[in-house]
């Protein structure tokens, strides 16, 4: 590959993931400390960044430095189930929805058969976190306060504190959390 044709990908990529995130150019080259005129340039393909400035804003748009120089993949992508991360909790499993990353933002789906109790791992200060039951039934506690989830029942919580997820009733319950990461601090 040219060093044109390098330029050009990493100008394509870094554009779209911007564009993707719903995020101005000031917005991003203030999150990862470059000027604006520098992230300007990264997008037109008309800058030679240094190593350091790519890891800057690899992190400000959370992906790999290898993510940011890749061929540009195509504008869809099928991910079969299997392909989809998945941790084993103890009786339980939880597996990440998404397959990219999203700025801030955790998406699991679980699943706990009847009895099964999963202990959650408390994330950075000030992080939210969203407890959707689908099905079954939920219990879930957090800061020592405990709450039943039914099906379609939500519960809001501090996901920086000390948490768990059990399932109370007779068959398979299957829950969704989404963690809104605390922004970072500057």
């Amino acid at each position: 590959m040219s060093d044109e044709e390098l330029a050009g990908w990493l100008a394509r990529n870094i554009k779209a993931l911007r564009e993707a995130r719903g995020a101005t150019q000031a917005q991003l080259a203030k999150l990862a400390g470059v000027p604006r005129a520098t992230w300007a340039n990264l997008e037109s393909g008309s800058s030679n960044p240094t190593l350091a400035v790519l890891r800057r804003v690899a992190s400000a748009l959370q992906v790999s430095l290898e993510e940011l120089v890749a061929r540009p993949r195509a504008s869809a992508r099928h991910y079969p189930l299997a392909s989809l991360p998945v941790r084993a909790r103890g009786p339980g499993f939880v597996r990440k929805l998404l397959p990219d990353p999203l700025p801030g933002m955790e998406f699991d789906r679980m699943e706990l058969p009847p009895g099964a109790r999963i202990t959650g791992v408390p994330h950075t200060p000030g992080t939210r976190e969203y407890l959707v039951c689908e099905s079954g039934q939920l219990a879930l506690v957090a800061s020592g306060e405990r709450f039943l989830l039914d099906t379609g029942d939500v519960v809001v919580f501090r996901g920086d504190q000390k948490h768990s997820y059990e399932n109370t009733g007779t068959k398979v319950a299957v829950g969704y959390s989404v963690v809104l990461l605390a922004p970072p601090l500057h």
